[in-house]
């Protein structure tokens, strides 16, 4: 049967219950970067000179041909109308497609729809592209795909749009079925050729840009080693424990993975003062512009870090450092992020538990980040370099790092999780004090956490705050601590452990937090007795 652009609209029906954001095969390391270079398309600004040069930049980076490297006059701005988007960028790249033979045009009524074969898999739009295209009353040839609120939208992300060009219709109402979602094979493999994997290199600066790049490569190269720090609402919501589901999913397939895991499962967000160093990994939700650790100027991810937070407007900007979540995570230091330009609704956001195991399986940031995406043509910017793999030992089951205390507490945790916990424990606790190791010790006590074995925890968590020293780290260490003697009722002991801390590294913004978190709190005042009846209007007592 044709495929046609109408058929792949998504009824309203297919996300029943949608809430409203708002308040295959393994190859070898070279022969995948090979293919992945000679299947990318860099695009960029011809009227923004940065663009260009960050274009060239990158592709020689990734050992991306010239010839794949195409400008575009475009405007400067993040939106664009539609107009805008058919004029200097939908339609130039179609005409380029078809005249480099990267495109194949299908005979009418193949079964493959209109493009028979495609030879771009990826297209990384630089700094300088525009970001998202305007709702277009009364654009020629639109319809409502379905019912409000998500069949009558045409407003959409440029990069959502782009993945979507070889379909080639003016339909573009509502959001389009992906058919890469929970898909577990490469690019190479999608037998769609209408898709291509579309994500930008962007951000504040193009400083910011390139840094982005340099770090993604070191991190291929040497592992990405770190924290993962998942923030949950520990939400009863209807509608929006989904959300929460997919982050306690991403962190216990992180701690299977031999990452510690810090999670928080209050309402609140990690607050500004919290001693989140080592930060690899963020997952989290759920307030319409940065806040927490990240505002701290001195605030840096490990080189290489993926972070995403939730929130329907997260990338209507990518290169404000301090509005929404997009700009703001980039300029602390992260290599990759996801955002929204416009509403979204949960359901159609990414499914960052998918998006997290694909990314720890070996795929790359743009694989990993279309498999988590029920729908296109919609409103989601994937901001990162595409060909990203920040686990690409995974591939080989040769994860990086391969020594040091890292790879140590990666093999413990596994053995932790996979063989029993006495062999693991055996493990973690040797090469803690082998390596004098807070790591080793803190992910050990993080892991006994996730079981409930708190008086475990507390012993694991004194040796880590001890290696650690008086550091930052340590401060992180006493959170738990506190946190675990508070909920047992004991005090006196989570006091000593903060003012001990607190003491230790005078000059930690966390220090009066942490002194806050431990001190009783007095019990609540009981209630104002009620007051007397008043007799209704006309009668007396």
């Amino acid at each position: 049967m044709h495929l046609s652009f109408s058929a792949l609209r998504l009824p309203l029906s297919a996300f029943a219950g949608v809430v409203l954001l708002l308040g295959g095969g393994v190859k070898g390391h070279a022969e995948e970067e090979n293919a992945d270079a000679a299947a990318t398309l860099v695009i960029y600004n011809q009227n923004d000179k940065d663009s260009g040069d960050l274009a060239r930049f990158y592709a020689e980076k990734r050992g991306i041909a010239k010839e794949q490297v195409l400008g575009f006059k475009c405007a400067k701005t993040e939106e664009i109308t539609r107009d805008e988007y058919d004029q200097t960028i939908a339609e130039p790249l179609r005409k380029a497609m078809v005249a480099n033979i990267w495109w194949k045009p299908a005979a009418a009524g193949h079964p493959l729809g209109p493009i028979e074969s495609n030879k771009i898999r990826f297209i990384a739009l630089m700094r300088g592209m525009p970001l998202r295209i305007a709702e277009r009353p009364k654009y020629p040839g639109d319809a409502p795909s379905g019912p409000a609120p998500i069949g009558t939208v045409n407003a959409a992300a440029v990069d959502s749009e782009l993945a979507v060009l070889g379909l080639n219709n003016r339909q573009i109402s509502g959001a389009l079925v992906n058919p890469y979602f929970r898909g577990y094979a490469s690019a190479a493999d999608l037998r769609h050729p209408e898709i291509m994997l579309v994500c930008r290199l962007d951000g504040p600066t193009p400083e910011i840009v390139r840094r982005m790049i340099t770090d993604s490569l070191a991190a291929e190269k040497e592992g990405l080693a770190g924290l993962a720090y998942v923030d949950a609402r520990n939400i009863a919501q209807e509608g929006y424990t989904e959300g929460d589901k997919w982050l306690y999913d991403l962190a216990k397939e992180a701690r299977r993975r031999g990452t510690p895991v810090v999670l928080d499962n209050g309402s609140e967000l990690f607050p500004e003062s919290y001693p989140m160093t080592q930060a690899a990994l963020y997952f989290g939700w759920y307030t319409e512009h940065a806040a927490g650790p990240f505002l701290r100027p001195n605030f840096r991810f490990a080189r290489g870090a993926v972070a995403i937070h939730i929130h329907s407007f997260s990338g209507v900007t990518v290169r404000d450092p301090v509005r929404h979540w997009v700009a703001p995570l980039l300029a602390a230091g992260a290599a990759a992020t996801i955002g929204n330009v416009y509403e979204p609704y949960l359901a159609l956001t990414p499914q960052l538990d998918i998006f997290h195991a694909r990314l720890r399986a070996g795929f790359t940031f743009a694989e990993s980040a279309y498999m988590s995406m029920r729908a296109l043509s919609w409103m989601t910017t994937f901001v990162g370099d595409p060909l990203y793999r920040p686990y690409k030992g995974a591939l080989n089951l040769e994860e990086l790092p391969a020594k040091g205390e890292w790879a140590e507490y990666r093999k413990g945790a596994q053995l932790w999780l996979s063989t029993n916990r006495p062999t693991g424990d055996a493990f973690l606790r040797d090469a803690g004090k082998r390596l004098k190791s807070g790591v080793i010790m803190e992910g050990l006590g993080l892991l006994q956490v996730s079981v409930d074995d708190h008086a475990a925890a507390l012993a694991s968590f004194k040796l880590a705050r001890e290696s650690y020293g008086a550091t930052e780290d340590a401060m992180r260490v006493a959170f738990h601590e506190v946190f675990l003697l508070r909920a047992a009722g004991r005090h006196v002991e989570a006091m000593t452990v903060a003012h001990g801390t607190a003491n230790a590294v005078p000059k930690s913004p966390a220090g009066d937090l942490l002194k806050q978190l431990a001190t009783p709190q007095p019990p609540a005042a009981p209630p104002p007795p009620p007051a007397a009846p008043v007799a209704p209007v006309g009668q007396k007592r």
